[in-house]
């Protein structure tokens, strides 16, 4: 008896991993499938790889969420990324005030993002796709300051990795309204 329920425990447990690593893989390639544009199946599994929040997943809602927090994450990243490159004293005063421009519209975006997080908690969809959208708006814009000056940015792998982050919550969205 007692090796039964070790092993239906076991089971149980391997069967849970498996469903909770499936609703990754499956919303990813939905999403891919969907948005192939805009969202890349290999970033977006690896947007949740060694997320142990994701780990515990069990519906795409919950994916939204996580995939909200992490934009977030990322946008308070590349504000330090960003002011780890102000600190540079050689570089030119157009490419400084591009980057001071980058470092607001990262900022912005982090609070567009808590308010459509928020937002979507509340079930309120109108208000969080605003919010994300506007968020996503951010590397476009802010590589967009360096071309408009004839300069080469030096966060373009960075912005395009973002507008990847903000794009999968809004993908992912329109599957939970569904």
């Amino acid at each position: 008896m007692k090796n039964f329920l070790i092993s239906s425990l076991v089971f149980f447990h391997l069967t849970l991993v498996s469903v909770r690593s499936d609703v990754i893989q499956e919303t990813c390639d939905k999403a891919a499938r969907g948005d192939p544009a805009t969202i890349r199946l290999d970033f977006c599994l690896s947007a949740f790889e060694g997320n142990p929040k994701a780990k515990s997943a069990t519906s795409v809602a919950d994916l939204v969420e996580i995939s909200i927090e992490t934009s977030i994450a990322n946008a308070t990243s590349m504000g330090s990324l960003i002011t780890s490159l102000l600190d540079n004293k050689s570089i030119g005063i157009f490419a400084r005030n591009c980057l001071e421009d980058c470092s607001e519209l990262y900022s912005l975006a982090g609070s567009n993002l808590r308010r459509g997080g928020k937002a979507f908690e509340g079930k309120d969809f109108g208000t969080a796709n605003i919010e994300i959208t506007a968020a996503m708006d951010a590397p476009v814009t802010c590589e967009d300051g360096f071309k408009e000056k004839g300069l080469v940015s030096p966060l373009t792998k960075e912005n395009k990795n973002f507008f990847q982050l903000t794009a999968i919550p809004l993908v992912f969205m329109k599957m939970v309204q569904k």
